[in-house]
């Protein structure tokens, strides 16, 4: 089997250089097809195998860890919790805000374990894709180009026309490799949203990576929050099956066992939560040692229920609030214990206020 080369760090272009075509194509490298199974240097563990705590470099009282450091994986959760992506903005002649993107769909390897390659493909060279946030009623305008090999969309959760759905066959539709098109809508309702590729076969198109969050904050806000953060489930096939070998949040299994989120005693930690695993039909959320007030989709001021773990299906997605009375170390995970011990599982680190 060819193997597939590891992909360079991307320069994503901006908008005023954007070109689309063989040009989109040639800024950023392609992979030409997804090769299912290892893509892996000789001698390195086989796509699929996971590493026991044995073989792992680091471990966590009993605990599965070694995840691979963010700079050689290609994706760093830590520095996603907190990266809300407001745009380009700008004022409308009547007064409304104004916020574009530039997203690019791009082929690139990650590194997701040690030794494990995924073929993944991407939106500006990340997965999960950049976190958008808009304030309700902004006018969102977001230039997309398809820099991919095969034919992408992008299908925002919310209110909009149907030419700007993202669905092929209605009207932009599908945006072949190196064409270019712009979705333009207003900023409804407001909640914790998504989008992600829309085109058939839809499974692979999402679970290769095709997703991101989407935050629409309410126009007269919400309670001002000491920490707040996005946390994207999904998860990875890596042998071209019909289900994962590994989970994550933002991306990367573990990664939060060795790089444990920060917060302070008693500050109020507001989390994003969504899921876009696919293959596994349910997904869930459990914190140790405490309880949160949940907001289901985000598009209530109140919350729903008070409880220490949630379930979500695949595109569903609400809002967690929590505190932390008691400085520690405080695991949280998917309380699915196969999804817990390939990736899906890490700490809160409570320091004193």
């Amino acid at each position: 089997m060819e193997r597939l080369p590891k992909s360079a760090a991307v320069a994503l272009p901006s908008r005023r250089t954007m070109l689309s075509g063989a040009a989109a194509l040639a800024a950023v490298p392609a992979l030409a097809s997804w090769v299912p199974g290892a893509v892996r240097d000789p001698g390195q563990p086989a796509a699929g195998h996971h590493p026991s705590h044995m073989e792992n470099h680091a471990g966590h009282a009993g605990f599965a860890g070694g995840s691979v450091p963010p700079a050689r994986a290609g994706i760093d959760p830590t520095a996603i919790l907190h990266d809300f992506d407001r745009g380009k903005a700008s004022t409308l002649p009547d007064g409304r805000t104004l916020r574009e993107w530039d997203i690019i769909a791009v082929d690139m390897d990650f590194e997701i374990a040690p030794g494990v390659t995924f073929p993944g493909w991407s939106y500006n060279g990340r997965i999960p894709g950049p976190t958008l946030w808009a304030r309700e009623g902004d006018a969102l305008r977001i230039h997309f180009t398809n820099a991919g090999a095969h034919p992408h969309t992008i299908h925002f959760h919310g209110i909009h026309r149907a030419e700007m759905d993202g669905t092929p066959g209605i009207g932009a539709g599908s945006i072949a490799p190196g064409q270019s098109f712009t979705y333009e809508f207003d900023a409804t309702p407001f909640g914790t949203h998504l989008y992600h590729c829309h085109q058939s076969p839809l499974a692979p198109h999402i679970a290769k990576g095709l997703y991101g969050g989407f935050i629409v904050e309410p126009k007269k806000g919400r309670p001002k929050a000491d920490n707040e953060m996005v946390m994207v489930m999904n998860g990875y096939n890596t042998d071209g099956g019909d289900d994962n070998e590994f989970y994550s949040v933002n991306g990367l299994p573990f990664h939060f066992m060795d790089f444990p989120v920060q917060v302070k005693q008693n500050e109020l930690v507001r989390i994003h939560l969504i899921n876009v695993l696919e293959y596994d039909p349910i997904n869930s959320f459990h914190v140790h040692a405490n309880f949160f007030h949940y907001y289901p989709t985000g598009t209530m001021l109140t919350p729903s229920e008070y409880t220490d773990t949630v379930s979500q299906v695949q595109g569903q997605r609400g809002i967690v609030e929590l505190r932390f009375p008691y400085p520690g170390k405080y695991m949280f995970h998917a309380h699915k214990t196969e999804f817990a011990e390939l990736g899906w599982m890490g700490f809160f680190e409570v320091s004193a206020a």
